[in-house]
């Protein structure tokens, strides 16, 4: 059995593909041996979905393990801790993914509500979820019928994907309000700790943002707050918060003309100076030249790892 390296996590960029709902991550180049070339923890900017068809192992949910075997689901939360180990002796175990962006469907459901979307939104972060397929029908269901959707990509398949998500969504909900009172109770431990200073982030980095402001998030003091967040993250809250307000001005400068100046005030720089000298920090070229010829460094981007491996 593998092991994880309980002092690192990492960050995983994914992209969900412009016009469509979910990264569909299917077929056999998931059949792998998992967690053992790489078993650090990670999170993702998406919400995940996995399904396993085959094999058995553990599912490392921040500071719960979990058995794994065939017709298991998981859902993960964005910013959530996770690692997936396959047991070494029973050969390669065969996953597949669906990610996609829960803000999104909020939005859809609950338009022009700002209140209840963020509600929702901190709702369903709460916690991991991960059963039996026999435990949760429906939205077992769901999930099997939204990869087959994305995997034969039939005519109007983009739409019935929007329908089969609002479901899926609208399940997910039930379940994590049965469930509220349950989490209420539970104390944080771990990088859960600060799992609501980076949804803070996540919504809040195109203003102003205070390390004060994340700590009060946290339910910490802010001297406490940075000393946790730099033991997990290997940086600092504002080192944190910049990388986030580079990632999505790549998203607005691949879909937009926006000049630089425009870029950098969307995503929270006060200065168009400041916004290249965060940029050239995480990818090594200027903002302009980004633009050019994006393909030549967006995989420097998605492969930013926040590691943090404590002595570094």
């Amino acid at each position: 059995m593998g092991k994880k390296k309980k002092d690192t996590m990492e960050l995983r960029f994914y992209e969900v593909p412009q016009g469509e709902y979910v990264l569909a991550l299917l077929g056999d180049n998931w059949i792998r041996d998992y967690g053992h070339d790489e078993s650090n923890l990670h999170f993702h900017n998406l919400m995940e979905i996995g399904y396993c068809k085959n094999g058995t192992g553990e599912l490392i949910l921040n500071e719960e393990t979990k058995r794994y075997e065939p017709a298991m689901v998981s859902i993960i939360p964005q910013n959530y801790p996770h690692v997936t180990i396959s047991d070494i002796a029973e050969g390669p175990s065969y996953w597949e993914y669906l990610f996609f962006d829960p803000m999104v469907m909020i939005q859809e459901l609950y338009p022009d509500n700002a209140v209840m979307q963020k509600k929702v939104l901190q709702m369903i972060n709460r916690k991991a979820l991960f059963f039996h397929e026999w435990e949760n029908r429906g939205i077992s269901v769901l999930v099997k019928m939204l990869m087959d959707e994305m995997r034969q990509k039939k005519n109007h398949f983009n739409d019935c994907v929007r329908g089969l998500l609002i479901a899926f969504f609208t399940e997910l909900l039930r379940m994590c309000e049965s469930d509220a009172s349950e989490n209420e109770v539970k104390k944080k431990t771990g990088v859960s700790q600060i799992t609501a200073a980076l949804d803070y982030v996540r919504l809040e980095y195109a203003n102003n943002i205070r390390v004060e402001e994340l700590a009060k998030a946290s339910h910490m003091s802010e001297t406490h707050f940075r000393r946790v967040f730099e033991s997990y993250m290997n940086m600092s809250p504002m080192d944190y918060i910049n990388l986030m307000r580079v990632q999505k001005a790549c998203d607005i400068m691949k879909k937009t003309n926006d000049p630089m100046d425009v870029v950098a005030q969307k995503v929270g720089f006060t200065t168009t100076s400041t916004f290249n000298r965060n940029f050239k920090k995480y990818l090594n070229t200027s903002p302009y030249q980004w633009k050019i010829s994006p393909e030549n460094y967006e995989r420097k981007l998605l492969n930013y790892n926040i590691s943090a491996l404590k002595g570094w």
